[in-house]
């Protein structure tokens, strides 16, 4: 029987299943692809662009940086920003995917790789889902092609039985692919991007054919150094590309910024109510999470231990949603300290036995002693420590 197809409603958020002989049945998704949830901000800038587009690309590299930037168009649309963090760094990323180098996107864990990384398919290609998911076992035809067997068996190898993967279907459409994770993924299946990022050819010797690729192909990847299984880039393959950091977030404000920012669009696809005067506690978490991260207080009198965590921007916006949530359904909708204590707490103690320790001497010779805390002190001593 047939698999129904999800077709995407642009800008709606809402898609419609369908499949040979069936009605339309509407689903809400909760997580639309950024070219369907951005559609209107994409086709206002569509419209408005006027300056060269790269062969195959729907927009202006000019216009891609305005879509993750945000700015207003001259109709008077209001782009929304998708990443908060230097010009430069998104520019660079940018014109990197108008030449023949591929990108990659590199970053401790939490500093929007993947975010980043989705809207620019989303806005190079329309199309943000030619995407390979890296893991320890990611099989080199994810990264090639597979086969369809019953196929394979009854007729032999031809086209018609190659199942093509997200790379290949990228090269024949001139179109932007994807790799996240590209670290965790084996080596000997690392490097068999080598060919197709220099000479953007995918040999299939069982046919004695290759996939050369068209004007606007590229591919993007996302890495970082910092999680367990990792496996080093080859240095053949890291020449292949050409590498932006995306760093934390340089300012409390702007974490602040980007916090709640992301709570306020996770909510809304929750229909989660806005908590009143939620920014309060976003930065308080936010000031935990840095003074813990950088080791030192914000007034850079008091040294403090680190724990073994991260401590990102991603797992702040975790736990500032999840005590919206609680708020919502156990409290009144305000979001308050005992609200958030216990979601610190678990990004936080990682390690049982370090972090613990650090945990209690951060409350204990910081919070305890700040203005204004007390009711977070007590919180956080009542989740435990």
């Amino acid at each position: 029987m047939p698999v129904p197809e999800t077709i995407a409603q642009p800008g709606s958020g809402v898609e419609t299943d369908t499949g040979p002989g069936q009605p339309q049945a509407v689903t809400e998704v909760l997580r639309p692809h950024a070219e369907h949830a951005f559609a209107d901000e994409l086709a206002a800038l569509a419209a408005a662009d006027d300056r060269p587009r790269p062969a195959r690309w729907r927009l202006s590299p000019w216009a891609v940086a305005t879509y993750l930037l945000g700015g207003a168009l001259p109709d008077g649309t209001v782009i929304t920003p998708k990443y908060v963090g230097p010009r430069r760094i998104v520019e660079v990323a940018v014109t990197t995917l108008a030449t023949d180098r591929a990108l990659l996107l590199l970053g401790v864990p939490g500093t929007a790789k993947t975010w980043v990384s989705e809207h620019l398919a989303a806005a190079v290609s329309g199309d943000s889902t030619l995407l390979v998911q890296g893991t320890a076992g990611t099989p080199e035809e994810a990264v090639r092609y597979g086969w369809n067997y019953a196929r394979l068996l009854a007729h032999g190898p031809s086209r018609d039985a190659l199942v093509p993967s997200p790379v290949m279907r990228a090269m024949s459409q001139g179109m932007t692919a994807r790799v996240e994770e590209l670290t965790r993924i084996p080596a000997d299946v690392q490097d068999t991007l080598i060919t197709i990022l220099s000479e953007k050819t995918l040999p299939v010797p069982e046919l004695g054919q290759e996939v050369q690729a068209v004007p606007g192909f590229n591919l993007i990847a996302t890495a970082n150094d910092r999680d367990r299984g990792v496996n080093e880039l080859s240095s053949a393959l890291r020449r292949r590309f050409n590498t932006v950091v995306l760093p934390l977030p340089a300012t409390p404000e702007a974490e602040v910024d980007i916090v709640a920012r992301r709570v306020e669009q996770l909510g809304r696809s929750l229909d989660l109510p806005a908590a009143p005067d939620g920014v309060d506690e976003i930065r308080r978490v936010v000031t935990v999470f840095r003074e813990l991260r950088d080791g030192v207080t914000t007034d850079g009198r008091t040294r403090v231990k680190s724990p073994s965590g991260t401590l990102s921007t991603a797992e702040a916006i975790s736990v500032v949603t999840g005590g919206l949530a609680l708020a919502a359904h156990f409290g009144d909708g305000v979001l308050r300290p005992s609200d958030i204590a216990a979601g610190i707490l678990g990004a936080v103690v990682r390690d049982p036995a370090a972090d613990r320790v650090v945990w209690q001497e951060y409350l204990e010779t910081v919070v305890r002693e700040r203005d204004g805390w007390k009711d977070f002190y007590r919180a956080c001593r009542e989740v435990g420590v």
